[in-house]
């Protein structure tokens, strides 16, 4: 298999303006493609007008620059750009509620205590728990976390950043770099 053919997990960061229908018109790409989506993320950046859609997608070389093409052309997008590992901070937002009982609260407030977990609600039967950072972080934590009984969880999706000084809104499209 060539390098260029390899699957892999792959970080786009869609500028739009921020107008309704948008970011139905994105994923509605997505959907009519048959591509899946692992993880979506949208807010309004420092700019009211602008939305970031952030996407988690897997896929090889060839159908990801297939991808940024597609979503290029939407009507509303701005940019798109692919946010690599090395060059962007990519974190996650986790609530978990874990069975809890007076044998296995302290074990589940130390595990939290080593991923700087926050504690957010106790109760007799539960500890929920709010637990952000890299996705291995966050697998990590889980792992630990599922033999107490996971009773609910929710997570936020990937949300990412570029590393240095320059906003992404600055910059050219990974297509004109």
């Amino acid at each position: 298999m060539d390098e260029n053919e390899k699957s892999g997990r792959y970080t786009l960061a869609i500028l739009v303006n921020n107008k309704a229908g948008v970011l139905m018109r994105v994923v509605g790409l997505f959907s009519r493609r048959g591509y899946n989506i692992d993880s979506l993320s949208v807010g309004e950046t420092e700019d009211s007008r602008v939305s970031r859609i952030t996407i988690v997608t897997t896929g090889d070389r060839r159908i990801i620059e297939q991808i940024k093409r597609q979503v290029g052309k939407l009507f509303d997008v701005r940019n798109v750009f692919e946010m690599t590992g090395s060059g962007s901070l990519q974190r996650e937002l986790v609530l978990i509620k874990l069975r809890a009982d007076v044998n296995t609260r302290t074990q589940i407030i130390e595990i939290g205590e080593i991923y700087k977990a926050k504690i957010i609600d106790v109760t007799p039967e539960t500890v929920t728990l709010m637990v952000t950072g890299s996705l291995e972080k966050l697998a990590s934590f889980l792992s630990l976390a599922e033999p107490f009984g996971i009773v609910e969880l929710s997570r936020t999706g990937i949300t990412a950043l570029e590393r240095g000084s320059r906003p992404l809104s600055s910059l050219d499209s990974v297509e004109d770099r």
